[in-house]
């Protein structure tokens, strides 16, 4: 990743799904440079460039209307937050991770 803290990968439910696991994550990493777009894509990207840092814990998120399997990746440290971010937030199962020498990925499972 170039400029980009964080980068998050979502399919599975809708682009409302898809703001909503945004909004959980704007509370900790501010807006998001990118968000998913309304087209109808099956797999939809949000960037977010901001520092990270802890939560403020007021997410209004919303509710998902189906599973949404997440992919977040960047440094170790933004991965871990944004993954207790969403586990908060949302029932979410851990995937599985893989790290690399500067940068961690880590895929969740979040139920309605």
């Amino acid at each position: 990743m170039t400029d980009t803290q964080l980068t998050v990968t979502l399919s599975g439910g809708d682009v409302d799904d898809a703001r909503a696991v945004v909004r959980a994550l704007e509370g900790t990493f501010g807006t998001a440079d990118q968000q998913p777009s309304e087209d109808g894509a099956t797999v939809r990207v949000a960037t977010f460039s901001g520092a990270g840092g802890e939560s403020t814990g007021d997410t209004e998120a919303g509710t998902l209307s189906a599973p949404v399997r997440v992919t977040v990746q960047g440094t170790p440290q933004a991965v871990r937050q944004a993954s207790d971010t969403l586990a908060r937030v949302f029932p979410a199962r851990d995937e599985g991770a893989a790290s690399g020498d500067q940068e961690q990925e880590r895929q969740l499972l979040l139920q309605p």
